[in-house]
C-alpha cells in the first residue's frame, strides 16, 4: 500500500510566491538613481502599489461595506510604521543586524500576537521550522558582513518586526469578511496617506529619470500590488504564524539575486544559511497543515 504524498497547502504556495517577489525589492532599490533616498522610495512604493490595488478593487466592485474597523486602522498604521522603523533601524545598527532583527522577530511576534488575538496555536512543527529559518536567515544576512550593535537601532528594527506582525494579524481578521484585493487596497491606501508627509518633503527629482520611474513602478506594481494580492489570498488559508515564517523566503531570494545579478559572493556560512532556510520552509510547507485552535 502506497503512502500518499503530502503536497503544500495552496495558501503556502501563494505566500511563497509573494515572498519571492518581495525578495526582488533590494536588488531593484540598488538600481535606483543616485539621490533616491530609501524612505522616499518606500513611500513612493506604497503610493503606487496602493493606487494600483485601489483601481483593481474598484473595477471588481469589492470595496462595498463598512471599513471603519479597528483592524483596518491597525493594518494600515502598521504597514506605514514598518517603513520608517526598518530604514531607521538599518541606518543605526547596519544592514545585517537590522535585517536579522526585523525579519527574524516578525514570525515569532506574529505567533504570539495571533495566539493572543485569535487563539491560534502554532505547534511544535512551526516552532522547529521557524527556528531553522530564522537561524538560516541570520547566517545568510550576516555572512561576510561586519556587524555593529546599536541599542536604539535594535529597538527600531524590533519595531519593524512588530509592525509587520501586527499588519499580518489585523489583515487576517479583515480577510474573514472582505475580499483579498479590497483588504489590501484599503490597507495600503491608508498606509500611503499616513506616509504622505514623508513623500511631500522628499526630493523626487530622480523620478524624472526613466530608471527611477522604472524602479518605483516595479516596486509598486510587482512587490506591492501583485505580491500582497498573492499574500492576502494565501493568508486566508494558513495561520498568521505560518504565513510570517514563510515570508523568510524573501531574504533567501534577495540573497540569491545578490549573488547571481549583483555579483555578490556567497560564503560557506551563507551557504549553510541558505540550506537552513530551505529546510525550515520545506518542513513548514510539506505535510499536515498547522491547525488553528
Amino acid at each position: 500500500m502506497r503512502t500518499p504524498i503530502s503536497t503544500p497547502n495552496p495558501g503556502v504556495i501563494l505566500i511563497l510566491a509573494a515572498s519571492i517577489l518581495w525578495g526582488t525589492t533590494g536588488t531593484t532599490q540598488a538600481l535606483a538613481p543616485s539621490g533616491a533616498e530609501p524612505q522616499a522610495i518606500g513611500a513612493a512604493r506604497l503610493a503606487v502599489g496602493g493606487t494600483a490595488l485601489l483601481v483593481y478593487a474598484l473595477s471588481r466592485g469589492s470595496l462595498k461595506g463598512d471599513w471603519l474597523k479597528i483592524n483596518t486602522l491597525i493594518a494600515g498604521a502598521s504597514m506605514a510604521a514598518y517603513q520608517p522603523f526598518f530604514f531607521a533601524g538599518v541606518a543605526r545598527t547596519g544592514v545585517a543586524v537590522g535585517t536579522i532583527v526585523a525579519l527574524g522577530s516578525a514570525p515569532i511576534l506574529a505567533g504570539m500576537m495571533s495566539f493572543l488575538a485569535g487563539g491560534e496555536r502554532p505547534g511544535r512543527r512551526w516552532a522547529i521550522a521557524t527556528a531553522l529559518a530564522v537561524l538560516g536567515c541570520s547566517l545568510l544576512v550576516a555572512s561576510g558582513t561586519s556587524m555593529q550593535v546599536d541599542p536604539l537601532g535594535l529597538l527600531l528594527a524590533l519595531g519593524a518586526g512588530a509592525s509587520y506582525a501586527a499588519f499580518a494579524v489585523a489583515s487576517k481578521g479583515l480577510l474573514e469578511h472582505k475580499p483579498p484585493e479590497a483588504v489590501m487596497a484599503v490597507v495600503f491606501c491608508l498606509g500611503a496617506v499616513l506616509l504622505l508627509p514623508t513623500l511631500l518633503k522628499a526630493d523626487l527629482s530622480w523620478l524624472r529619470q526613466a530608471r527611477g520611474l522604472g524602479v518605483v513602478l516595479h516596486l509598486g506594481l510587482v512587490t506591492v500590488a501583485l505580491a500582497y494580492s498573492l499574500f492576502a489570498r494565501g493568508l486566508r488559508h494558513v495561520p498568521v504564524s505560518t504565513a510570517a515564517t514563510l515570508t523568510l523566503m524573501e531574504p533567501l531570494t534577495a540573497g540569491l539575486l545578490g549573488v547571481f545579478l549583483l555579483g555578490e559572493r556567497l560564503t560557506p556560512l551563507g551557504l549553510v544559511g541558505v540550506l537552513l532556510v530551505f529546510s525550515g520552509l520545506a518542513l513548514l510547507s510539506i505535510g499536515k497543515p498547522v491547525r488553528n485552535a
